[in-house]
C-alpha cells in the first residue's frame, strides 16, 4: 500500500505537537541531567547513557553512534517505518487533522510553497528598502526620532533592521514594480499595498512611519509594524495577516531571544516592539512581545520550548488595556500554572512605565532586580482586587471577598490552598491576629463551595453536560448570525454571569469574537456595551463569521468540525434564529437555572453534613456557663435562641441559601415562561441563506 502523500500543514503541525521527551521516553529510560535528559541509546549496543534528549532544541543525539534527529527521524529509526506512516501514528496519537495532497493538488501545492518564497522575497526587499529611506536624507526625521528620542544607537538599528516609510503614496510601490520587477498582486497579497477606494489602482500602505520588521523563529521577515511621525491615526499600524503571517502564532524578537532564555531559563513578555528593543538595546535580551494580541497558547508554547523550567514573566503596562491583557494571558495558561508545569509572573513597573520609559531613568540592572521580584501571578492577581480598595466600606469589603473567593477557589492543592488562605486573611483583617482567624475560616467555607460552583461535575446529573453545551452553542450562533441583537446579548450574558464558557472551543470561539470587536471598537466601549452604557451602535458592521472562518479556524484546524455549525448554521438553525430575543431569553435563563441546581444540591450536602445542636442541648450548655447567675432577671429564652443560632450558624446559613436558590430557580422558570410572551410582537430577524 502505497502512503499518502501529506500536506506540509500536517507535517509542520505534528512537528509543533510532538514533544521529544514524550517520544523518547516511550521507548528509552531517560533520567535529568541538568536543563537536558539522558538514556542508553537504542540504536547500538550501549551499557552507558550516551544519548542525550534536549527538550530545548527538540533534538537528540548519541555520542557513541552519533545517531541524531526530531521525534520524527527517532521514530523512523526505532520502529523502521517511513516518513509518512510515523507522522500519521503521531497525527493519531496526538488528535490532530490529516490532509494530504495527491495529483493534481500536488501541482498545487507546489505552486502555494513557491509563492510562499515569493512573498518572502517580497517583503525582504520591502525591508532593504525601508531600511535605505532611514538613512536617506528624507528620513532624518525617522533618524532623529529613534536616535534622539527613543536613545537606540546605529548598532541597535542594524540588529532590528529599523527603517523609514516616506511620506509618498507609491514609493514603495513603484520601487518593486519598476525596479524589482515585482506584481501588484504579490504586494497587495503581501500586505504591503492596500487598493484605492475608487478601484484606481494602489497606494503604500506605510507612509510616513517608523518601520520595524518582523521577523520568524527563523529570522525571515513576514510582516511590518509602522509607527507614526506626525501624530495621525493609528499610532501603530501593522501589517494585515497573511499567507505566512499569523500574528497569534509569532512573537515579536523570538528569533533574537531564544538562545537568552535558553541561558537564563526565564522569557519576558512585553506589549510593544520599542520595549522589546530597548531591552535588548539595555542587555536584556531575553524580551519579547506578543504582536498586540492576548498572549495565545501557541505562542505559549513557543516559549515554553525555550525554557527548561518554563518561566515566563509578563510586563505589560499597567493601564487597564495591560491589566486585561494580563489576565487574558493569564487565563490562557491557568491551568499549567496551577498544575506546577508553568511558572508564571507579573511585573508592572513602578509609576505605571513600560520598560522604554523605565529604561531611560534607570538602568537595566533596576529592570533586572525587579524581574527577579516579581510575584506570581495569583499573588498579582490579588493585589489587582485589593488595590484602591477601602476594606472599612462594606460594599467595597464584601466586593473585594467575592473577588478573592473566585481566585482561591482555582487552587488545586490543599497545602498552597491554606497559605493563600491565611495570607488573604490577614491582609482583610488589617493586622488583626483574631480578625484574621475568623476571616481565615470563613473564606475557607466560602472557597470550599466556589472550588464546587460552575466546575465540578459531581453535583451534576446525566444529560446536564450535554444540555449545557447545547445551549452555549446557541447562544454563540445567536450573537453570530443575529448582529443588531448583540449588545443584548452581551448585556444578559453579564447581568447572568455567563460569560465564562464551560467548553474549550466555546471559550477559544467567544475570546476570538472579543478581540476582534476589541480592535474595531475598542476596549472601553465593549466594556459599556456589556453595563448598559452604551446603546451598542456598530457592534452590529462586523461581519464576524466570515471573519473567524478566515481567522480563527486556520489556526484552530483540530476545532474545526465542532467550529462549523455555529459559522455555518443549517436550515433548521436557521429558522431558530427567526425569533433572537425569545431564544436568548430562554437560553440564558436555561444556563442559568442549571447553574442553580447544581448549587442546590451541593448546599443540601453541606448542610446534611452538619452536626446540629438540640434546643436541650443549649439549656445544659447555659446552666453549666452559668450556675450562679440569677435567671430572673435574665431572659433566657431569648439566650438560648442565640445559643441555637451560634452553634449551629452554618448549618443555619446553608439552610438559607438553599431555600433562596430555590426561590431563584422558580424566578428563572417563570421568566422563561414569561419571556416568550413578552417577545411575541418583536419583529422577526431574517436570516440569509449559507453562501
Amino acid at each position: 500500500m502505497v502512503s499518502p502523500r501529506l500536506h506540509p500543514r500536517t507535517i509542520d503541525a505534528v512537528k509543533e505537537r510532538a514533544d521529544i521527551v514524550d517520544v523518547v521516553g516511550e521507548h528509552v529510560v531517560l533520567k535529568k541531567k541538568g536543563r537536558e535528559f539522558v538514556g542508553v541509546c537504542p540504536f547500538h549496543d550501549d551499557t552507558k547513557p550516551s544519548m542525550t534528549v534536549s527538550p530545548a532544541k527538540q533534538f537528540y543525539y548519541c555520542f557513541s553512534c552519533g545517531a541524531g534527529g526530531n521525534s520524527i527521524k527517532f521514530l523512523m529509526e526505532f520502529q523502521r517505518q517511513s516518513f509518512s506512516d510515523v507522522v500519521l501514528d503521531l497525527a493519531r496519537r496526538y488528535q490532530l487533522p490529516v490532509e494530504t495532497v495527491d495529483g493534481p493538488q500536488q501541482e498545487r501545492l507546489r505552486q502555494q510553497l513557491s509563492r510562499r518564497d515569493s512573498l518572502q522575497r517580497a517583503l525582504a526587499l520591502a525591508a532593504g528598502w525601508f531600511r535605505s529611506q532611514l538613512l536617506a536624507p528624507g528620513g532624518r526625521d525617522a533618524l532623529n526620532y529613534l536616535t534622539n528620542e527613543r536613545g537606540f544607537s546605529p548598532s541597535t538599528h542594524d540588529q532590528f533592521g529599523l527603517g523609514y516609510a516616506p511620506d509618498q503614496w507609491d514609493g514603495l510601490l513603484n520601487h518593486l514594480t519598476r525596479v524589482e520587477g515585482l506584481s501588484v498582486d504579490l504586494l497587495e497579497s503581501a500586505g504591503l499595498i492596500v487598493p484605492r477606494k475608487g478601484g484606481s489602482g494602489f497606494y503604500d500602505r506605510f507612509r510616513h512611519r517608523v518601520i520595524v520588521p518582523i521577523h520568524d523563529r527563523q529570522g525571515r521577515v513576514i510582516g511590518f509594524g509602522g509607527r507614526s511621525l506626525d501624530g495621525s491615526e493609528p499610532k501603530y499600524l501593522n501589517s494585515p495577516e497573511t499567507e505566512i503571517f499569523e500574528k497569534g502564532k509569532h512573537l515579536f524578537g523570538l528569533d533574537k531571544a531564544a538562545n537568552t532564555i535558553r541561558k537564563d531559563d526565564r522569557a519576558v513578555v512585553v506589549e510593544g516592539y520599542f520595549d522589546v528593543i530597548a531591552l535588548h538595546a539595555a542587555g536584556v535580551t531575553n524580551a519579547v512581545a506578543s504582536l498586540g494580541t492576548a498572549l495565545s497558547s501557541q505562542q505559549i508554547t513557543q516559549l515554553s520550548r525555550c525554557t527548561d523550567r518554563k518561566r515566563i514573566v509578563l510586563n505589560f503596562d499597567a493601564d487597564g488595556a495591560g491589566i486585561r491583557a494580563a489576565n487574558r494571558a493569564i487565563g490562557e495558561v491557568e491551568q499549567l500554572a496551577l498544575q506546577g508545569q508553568l511558572e508564571l509572573r507579573v511585573l508592572h513597573l513602578p509609576s505605571g512605565k513600560d520598560p522604554d520609559e523605565f529604561l531611560r531613568d534607570h538602568g537595566s540592572g533596576d529592570y533586572q532586580a525587579l524581574l527577579d521580584q516579581a510575584p506570581l501571578w495569583l499573588d498579582w492577581q490579588i493585589d489587582q482586587v485589593l488595590v484602591d480598595c477601602d476594606l472599612s466600606q462594606s460594599d467595597q469589603f464584601q466586593t473585594a471577598v467575592s473577588s478573592l473567593v473566585a481566585l482561591l477557589g482555582k487552587l488545586p492543592q490543599s497545602a498552597v490552598r491554606t497559605h493563600y488562605l491565611q495570607r488573604v486573611a490577614e491582609r482583610l483583617s488589617g493586622g488583626q491576629g483574631r480578625l484574621a482567624l475568623q476571616l481565615e475560616e470563613d473564606l475557607r467555607q466560602q472557597v470550599k463551595g466556589q472550588r464546587w460552583h460552575g466546575r465540578s461535575s459531581r453535583h451534576e446529573q446525566p444529560g446536564e453536560a450535554t444540555q449545557r453545551e447545547r445551549c452555549e452553542a446557541d447562544l454563540l450562533r445567536l450573537y453570530l448570525h443575529c448582529p443588531r441583537h448583540r449588545p443584548a446579548i452581551r448585556q444578559e450574558l453579564r447581568q447572568r454571569d455567563l460569560e465564562d464558557f464551560a467548553f474549550q472551543h466555546h471559550r477559544l470561539l467567544w475570546a476570538s469574537i472579543t478581540e476582534l470587536e476589541e480592535t474595531n471598537l475598542g476596549i472601553g466601549r465593549l466594556e459599556a456595551i456589556s453595563r448598559r452604557e452604551d446603546d451598542g451602535d456598530g457592534l452590529d458592521a462586523l461581519d464576524l463569521p466570515r471573519l473567524l472562518t478566515d481567522q480563527l479556524l486556520l489556526e484552530s484546524s483540530s476545532l474545526v468540525s465542532r467550529l462549523t455549525p455555529l459559522l455555518e448554521p443549517g436550515e433548521l438553525q436557521r429558522v431558530a434564529l427567526s425569533e433572537p430575543l425569545v431564544q436568548l431569553r430562554g437560553i440564558a435563563a436555561l444556563l442559568e437555572r442549571q447553574k442553580s441546581l447544581k448549587r442546590c444540591r451541593h448546599l443540601l450536602e453541606a448542610w446534611d453534613s452538619q452536626r446540629l445542636q438540640t434546643l436541650e442541648s443549649c439549656i445544659a450548655v447555659l446552666i453549666d456557663q452559668d450556675q450562679t447567675t440569677d435567671h430572673e432577671t435574665i431572659d433566657m429564652e431569648a439566650r438560648i435562641h442565640q445559643l441555637f443560632d451560634d452553634l449551629n450558624q452554618d448549618a443555619l446559613r446553608y439552610q438559607e441559601l438553599y431555600y433562596t436558590e430555590r426561590k431563584h430557580i422558580a424566578f428563572l422558570d417563570q421568566q422563561r415562561c414569561a419571556g416568550y410572551t413578552a417577545t411575541a410582537e418583536a419583529p422577526a430577524e431574517v436570516i440569509p441563506p449559507a453562501a
